[in-house]
């Protein structure tokens, strides 16, 4: 099974990275690919822009990535109550290219230091992902990110949020 995981974050120190490059290589003989936001970096999505540049090969090259996996693990940082401007941006060069999901499986987690952990913009995404194809099978907001993560281990803390995530990523294998 392959997996494809990402932060929907350009930060370069991305906790919600940590946690998706976590969650996604807890998954029992998957062969996972992390993926990096920056590695995708395109100009501010407008409709002239998109006149004049067309369809971007940075925009397909994602799309591919995203057609190769069987399943997805995304981890989506919160800014002021919604999207990163990098997720969204590329979000909407992709939106016009095909349906971003493409109708894969997918887990959507979101953390954050705060208590709610990303809780809304975790809620957007579920909400919205099913009007691009994709199929959110589990989600998860992990709060307190530094209390409950081990950045130097790169593990989970807190045996109740780990025992709630692999109940979500089982889901990716049945």
């Amino acid at each position: 099974m392959k997996v494809i995981a990402f932060a929907a974050s350009s930060s370069r120190n991305s906790i919600n990275k940590k946690l998706a490059t976590y969650a996604a290589n807890l998954i029992d003989n998957a062969d996972v690919e992390v993926l990096d936001l920056n590695d995708y970096e395109l100009p501010l999505f407008s409709e002239d822009r998109e006149q004049a540049l067309g369809k971007p090969q940075i925009a397909r090259d994602f799309l591919a990535k995203i057609a190769s996996a069987d399943g997805l693990v995304i981890s989506f940082a919160e800014h002021n109550g919604t999207y990163s401007a990098a997720y969204k941006n590329l979000f909407d060069w992709c939106s016009r290219i095909q349906k971003v999901f493409q109708g894969k499986t997918m887990i959507l987690l979101s953390t954050s230091p705060g208590a709610r952990g990303g809780a809304s913009v975790l809620d957007q995404a579920v909400k919205s992902a099913p009007y691009f194809d994709g199929k959110v099978i589990g989600s998860l907001a992990i709060p307190s990110f530094y209390e409950h993560f081990d950045v130097e281990q790169g593990c989970l803390t807190d045996s109740d949020l780990k025992s709630q995530l692999l109940t979500e990523l089982i889901k990716l294998r049945e």
